[in-house]
């Protein structure tokens, strides 16, 4: 069986307020470090999760750096079992069955990744930048209550977005958004065109 069976592990996104809060006031320990933010916040912390996946004889081993987003999961089980997604289904899932393999498949891949918080606020990440579309979190409020302590600097206050490069400054404290403004064109781009397609994936699979 555990040669025949893939063995996939994740997480729900991003620490919940109250324990964080606790966990860092009382054991020094912050569970979204080193990213900024918690659940329901657009910032890494909010979103990003660890993937690890087991398939024996398959699969290459070491770290990825290929972005994979959870809806993925969807198209990579179908891969996997050679079947067929209808194209009105799994509207924005990727394959990222190359990836574990190391063999490329001749499919679509995923080339950036939209993030949605409570608030409905919006974000679009591509390679190592990140756009959000909108001021602050997204989600919760750092301006008063037990989160006030852990507010970060505002580094473009007049900016009515942010943009960040997560591979120069994971920890997302430096707003690019006045400094790169053909990234933000880019990405704003981008993501008011998958917005009016109401899918990221192909509808051809």
């Amino acid at each position: 069986m555990a040669d025949d069976t893939v063995i996939m592990v994740s997480s729900d996104n991003g620490p919940e307020t109250t324990s964080v809060v606790h966990m860092r006031a009382d054991h020094d320990h912050d569970g979204a470090r080193p990213w900024r933010g918690v659940k329901r916040d657009q910032w890494e912390g909010g979103h990003r999760v660890p993937l690890i996946v087991r398939w024996r004889g398959h699969i290459t081993e070491g770290v990825s750096d290929v972005t994979v987003c959870l809806t993925d999961v969807m198209a990579t089980c179908a891969a996997i079992a050679g079947a067929e997604l209808p194209a009105d289904s799994a509207e924005d899932s990727f394959s990222f069955l190359p990836a574990l393999t190391g063999r490329s498949d001749g499919g679509p891949r995923r080339d950036y990744t939209i993030h949605q918080t409570i608030s409905l606020a919006l974000a679009i990440r591509r390679g190592p930048w990140k756009y959000l579309d909108h001021r602050g979190s997204g989600g919760n409020k750092y301006d008063q209550g037990e989160l006030k302590a852990f507010a970060l600097p505002d580094t473009a206050p007049d900016a009515p977005g942010q943009l960040y490069n997560l591979e120069t400054d994971p920890g997302e404290t430096t707003n690019l958004y006045f400094q790169r403004p053909e990234i933000v064109r880019e990405l704003r781009a981008l993501l008011e065109a998958s917005k009016a397609s109401g899918r990221t994936a192909p509808r051809d699979p």
